[in-house]
């Protein structure tokens, strides 16, 4: 009698990471589109679920069925916000409104900018002064300091 053990494993985190980079690189702006037909029957919702969830339902695009072509699954579809791109497929990351900018103070957001930080002029990080900037340009300081060490000299052996 022979037995198989199966392990199941995770990729390395790096891989990982690499790719969901590079799926967040490539991201497409989208808006919802009704144009397709809400499923009947079986309903996704209960009835004492309030109707605002629909959109918190929408963990994928769409689904296949067998022999049918393509049927969206919660009565709408994702469509590109530019019109000349291609719409996205089921493994692409989309979003429906861009982030709200780091550079200016808002308020409202509790944004608090960026204007009058200290950034690393050498750094090409987040600190970094072209990022931190964002482009308005920045001015340098140099600062000497002068203090007193309060150091003393101990003679430490003989000749």
């Amino acid at each position: 009698c022979t037995v198989k053990t199966c392990w199941m494993r995770l990729p390395p985190f790096r891989a990982i990471g690499d790719r969901l980079k590079d799926r967040f690189d490539g991201a497409s702006r989208v808006m919802v589109s009704n144009s397709g037909s809400a499923r009947k029957g079986n309903s996704v919702r209960s009835s004492n679920r309030p109707k605002k969830d629909k959109a918190a339902l929408a963990n994928s695009i769409h689904t296949k069925r067998e022999g049918r072509g393509r049927k969206y699954k919660y009565g709408f579809q994702l469509k590109p916000y530019n019109p000349e791109h291609k719409p996205p497929g089921p493994e692409d990351l989309v979003y429906l409104e861009p982030s709200p900018g780091f550079c200016e103070k808002n308020p409202k957001l509790g944004i608090q900018g960026t204007h009058g930080r200290q950034c690393n002029d050498t750094s090409m990080g987040v600190d970094g002064c072209d990022l931190m900037c964002c482009g308005r340009g920045y001015r340098t300081q140099e600062i000497a300091i002068v203090e007193r060490c309060n150091c003393t000299f101990h003679w430490c052996c003989e000749v």
